[in-house]
C-alpha cells in the first residue's frame, strides 16, 4: 500500500513537546512582564513610597525588616520617568517573549535561534545574581534556562545534521 502526497499533507504534524513547553514558558514570562508594565504605568503620578508603606502595613510585614527597609528606600528613587521606562522595558520584553513563544509554537528555526541568543545572553547575569545572593528561586530559574538552552542547542544541531544529510542525498 502506498501513501499519496495528499494523504501525507492531510496527516497533522505533531508538535515537539519540548518546544511547546518552552513556548508556554515564554507566554507565561510575557504575561508576567506585561503585568509589571501595567503596574509600573499605573503608579505614574502616585507616591510609590506611600503606596508601599501602606501595603507593608496592610500585609502586616515587620517594618523593621531589612528587606522591607531596602524596598522602601529604593521606592523613593522611583519617579514618573523611571516608572515609564520600567513600563516600556517590561512591555518590550513581553513583546519579544510573545514573538519567541509564537515562533517556537510554529517550530520556526529563527525562533529557536532567537531564544538561544536571548537565553544565553542572560545566563552570565543569572550566574552573577546567584553568586551575589543564593536563593532557591534563582537556582530554579537558572536551571530552567540552562535546560532550555541545552534542549534548543540539541534541536538546532539535529536540524543542521538533517539538512546536511538531505543536501548530500539530493546531489
Amino acid at each position: 500500500m502506498t501513501i499519496s502526497s495528499t494523504q501525507i499533507a492531510r496527516t497533522p504534524k505533531r508538535h515537539d513537546r519540548g518546544l511547546l513547553l518552552i513556548a508556554a514558558y515564554k507566554f507565561f514570562i510575557a504575561l508576567v512582564f506585561a503585568a509589571v508594565g501595567v503596574g509600573a504605568l499605573h503608579l505614574v503620578g502616585k507616591d510609590v513610597g506611600d503606596i508601599l508603606s501602606s501595603l507593608v502595613s496592610d500585609l502586616r510585614f515587620n517594618p523593621e525588616d531589612r528587606f522591607v527597609n531596602f524596598v522602601l528606600d529604593k521606592a523613593s528613587l522611583l519617579d514618573d520617568p523611571a516608572l515609564r521606562r520600567i513600563g516600556l522595558g517590561a512591555f518590550c520584553y513581553a513583546a519579544v517573549s510573545i514573538v519567541e513563544g509564537v515562533g517556537l509554537y510554529l517550530e520556526k528555526a529563527w525562533a529557536e535561534y532567537l531564544t538561544l541568543a536571548i537565553t544565553a545572553s542572560f545566563l552570565p547575569i543569572e550566574i552573577r545574581e546567584l553568586m551575589h545572593r543564593f536563593t532557591w528561586t534563582r537556582v530554579g530559574i537558572f536551571v530552567i534556562n540552562v535546560v532550555m538552552l541545552i534542549y534548543l542547542v540539541v534541536i538546532v544541531i539535529e536540524r543542521h545534521r538533517k539538512n546536511r544529510a538531505e543536501a548530500s542525498v539530493s546531489r
